[in-house]
């Protein structure tokens, strides 16, 4: 199913003012609630992994967000 760029955009909103700060506070707890701490180099290529980890399921929806509208139909330009 194609969602339509709207329904995209808005998608892609919701996700980062939401979803990002929701995925990072769970991500902190988790690797604040471990008994011993890893060495620092560990635990920053774990910080880099799970950051690039939670947008790969939302790669569709990120997609030509930037991207100027595809189904707007520009106005005729007088010549």
């Amino acid at each position: 199913m194609a969602l339509r760029y709207r329904t995209r955009k808005r998608l892609s909103l919701l996700i980062l003012i939401l979803g990002l700060p929701l995925y990072i506070m769970a991500v902190w707890g988790i690797m604040g609630a471990m008994v011993d701490r890893p060495p620092i180099w560990l635990e920053l290529l774990i910080y880099i992994g799970l950051g690039f980890l939670w947008a790969l399921p939302f790669k569709f929806i990120f997609k030509g967000v930037g991207q100027t509208d595809p189904d707007l139909k520009e106005p005729d330009q007088p010549q």
